[in-house]
């Protein structure tokens, strides 16, 4: 993979130009596109940038998301050919920090769960995750050193533990998701992909110019291990991932203990899907009532399924997740960050489906700062992650703690 922080260490020390070092991007991409099938469109003729911290740095950007030079067509047939007038916040952000946009990454219809033709760059034989398939499958191949993903239910986390890449979904509203198609305005969070701990740390800080969150790592955190049992048992390789998580973990200071969530917590996880379906049928109004035939077919489905849902059912969730926020906050008095499974276990054989969200759900339904890490391979070259969780605005100590795992698992 492409290391941002490399790049970006090799260009300060004056071995490497921001040219040079986009340069290499799109010599990668030019190589391994048409086996992974990561990107919709590519930029014409990108030009790196001489100033900001990511200068140099090439991004791909979730084709969910509006770029003014390139088309947003959200992985739908019914905006085919959509062109955006104006770059989004996220996009201007990585502008002004010094990126360079070489391309949109495939996306899931509407971010849903509709796959897209992308594959697993670990083994083709497998999926990469989904809805930010493109991202995690160009970070994963070696395409990019960063990239830009959304989450409503586990779509960052997921799939870069599929593909065995970094990322975070960051405290919810961290970065801006104006610009960005609506599935849900309570869940829909942006984040970011790269090759490790460190490079995810660097591009945070820099887009939001907070240096607090690239400020090293935690010595000996106390982590309090979460097995989500109301989501259900983990599949074999996630159960082994996360024991060797935790054995690393102690081995190299931390104090871990096994904590059990509040029944408030576990009802939280169970109205996710209330929240999240209830401000669907708003986000996606137009599209379900007036091209409901050219809605992707598993999307709509789910709208189908759903119609159900009444303004007392959503208001009633609402205050279960309020109710399951101030409890979390409790817990994470006692202990430095949560640690968790990024997805049950390896990714799923074939392409029909994206993959389990379960294990991501409530954390986006919390806010809460989540970062991949990757943890542990299995039979096959399949990778499973584990998840640092700190508590809502606590960005930079679940990244710190996500470094301290990171060294942990390497040594």
């Amino acid at each position: 993979m492409i290391s941002l922080a490399d790049q970006k260490r090799r260009i300060e020390q004056g071995a490497l130009t921001p040219e040079a070092a986009l340069a290499e991007s799109l010599a990668a991409i030019d190589k391994h596109e048409a086996d992974i099938k990561a990107f919709v469109c590519r930029s014409k003729n990108p030009k790196a940038q001489a100033q900001g911290p990511l200068a140099g740095i090439a991004v791909g950007i979730k084709d969910i998301i509006d770029t003014a030079d390139l088309p947003t067509e959200m992985g739908a047939a019914i905006y085919k050919g959509h062109q955006p007038r104006a770059d989004a916040p996220i996009v201007m952000l990585l502008k002004q920090a010094g990126a360079t946009v070489v391309g949109k990454t495939t996306t899931t219809a509407f971010a849903a769960n509709d796959p897209t033709p992308t594959l697993n760059p670990r083994n083709p034989g497998h999926t990469p995750g989904g809805s930010s398939s493109g991202s995690a499958a160009a970070v994963g191949a070696g395409m990019l050193p960063l990239a830009v993903g959304t989450q409503t239910g586990g779509s960052v986390i997921r799939p870069a533990s599929f593909c065995g890449v970094a990322a975070i979904k960051p405290s919810y509203r961290l970065l801006p998701p104006v610009g960005v198609k609506c599935f849900s305005w309570t869940l829909d969070t942006v984040g970011l992909f790269a090759a490790g701990v460190e490079d995810v740390a660097i591009a945070l800080s820099a887009i939001t110019g907070r240096g607090e969150l690239n400020a090293g790592e935690m010595t000996s955190p106390r982590i309090g291990v979460v097995t989500q049992d109301f989501a259900g048992a983990p599949e074999a390789g996630g159960a082994e991932a996360l024991q060797h998580a935790v054995r690393a973990a102690a081995k190299a200071g931390a104090s871990v203990r096994e904590l059990k969530m509040p029944d408030i917590v576990a009802e939280a996880w169970r109205i996710h899907n209330v929240v999240q379906q209830f401000e669907a049928h708003q986000a996606f109004a137009w599209e379900y009532r007036e091209k409901y035939d050219a809605m992707p077919p598993l999307l709509r489905g789910r709208l189908d399924d759903s119609r159900h849902y009444t303004a007392a059912d959503y208001d009633a969730a609402r205050n279960v997740a309020a109710k399951a926020r101030a409890a979390l906050s409790e817990i994470l008095k006692d202990v430095d960050v949560l640690l968790a499974l990024s997805a049950p276990g390896i990714p799923p054989k074939g392409l029909d489906s994206t993959g389990d969200p379960r294990y991501n759900a409530l954390w986006t339904l919390m806010g809460t700062p989540c970062v991949n890490v990757p943890a542990y391979v299995a039979e096959g070259n399949l990778p499973v992650g584990v998840q640092t969780i700190a508590d809502y605005s606590d960005d930079a100590k679940a990244i710190a703690a996500a470094r301290f795992m990171e060294r942990a698992l390497k040594s």
